[in-house]
């Protein structure tokens, strides 16, 4: 094992523990300071589409998020996880059209886009376990996000990249391998840090 993969999964296992020590109503009150900071990015507050995902356990909540963004609107898709650990994609259409799926995650029922789906996302939000001062995410090590990210780059999109963390996992360094890709912001309960200007305006303000 490299020093890199081995960094990443002793770090995976402390964050992973330190999310265990939360309570439901820690992770619920987190929840609803994420989705306030979260609308506030002209990313997401200018956005048609939005690639996201449904908060299981004790992640950073996305629920009220997914709903905010829905009611403004907004095109919110999530993630289908299939055999292979590629994500195909679905459009939310609320909390009753979740379905549980394996690994106790939920997914939106209905039409499935194909996993190009997510090349015609504003933003996409990528569940991760830290971020460094580069912005360079550490994920769960499925593999699922890194080709998402491919798929980005090959098709020359290029989303806003947004992680939703607790305030511990912004950290000093992620061990870094040549196909990670920075993100552009990270959203915690005390508040947003961008890596980069964002790229675009919503609408008027340009």
């Amino acid at each position: 094992m490299s020093t890199d993969m081995s960094g990443k999964s002793a770090l995976r296992a402390e964050l992973l523990a330190s999310r265990r020590l939360l309570s439901a109503e820690d992770v619920r009150a987190a929840a609803a300071v994420l989705a306030r900071h979260s609308l506030l990015l002209p990313e997401l507050a200018g956005a048609g589409t939005v690639a996201a995902y449904v908060s299981v356990g004790s992640e950073p909540g996305t629920r009220a998020l997914l709903e905010a963004l829905r009611a403004r609107g907004i095109r919110v898709l999530l993630p289908v996880l299939l055999a292979d650990n590629d994500l195909d994609w679905g459009v939310y259409r609320g909390p009753d059209h979740l379905a549980p799926a394996g690994r106790g995650l939920l997914e939106p029922d209905g039409e499935r886009l194909g996993p190009a789906a997510v090349t015609s996302a504003d933003t996409v939000l990528l569940p991760g376990l830290a971020v460094d001062g580069h912005g360079m995410r550490l994920g769960r090590g499925g593999g699922s996000y890194d080709r998402v990210l491919a798929r980005l780059a090959a098709a020359d999109a290029d989303p806003a990249l947004v992680v939703l963390l607790y305030a511990n996992e912004v950290v000093a360094a992620v061990p870094a391998e040549p196909h990670d890709r920075p993100v552009h912001a990270v959203v915690t309960p005390q508040g947003v840090r961008r890596f980069t200007e964002p790229t675009w305006c919503p609408a008027g303000e340009a």
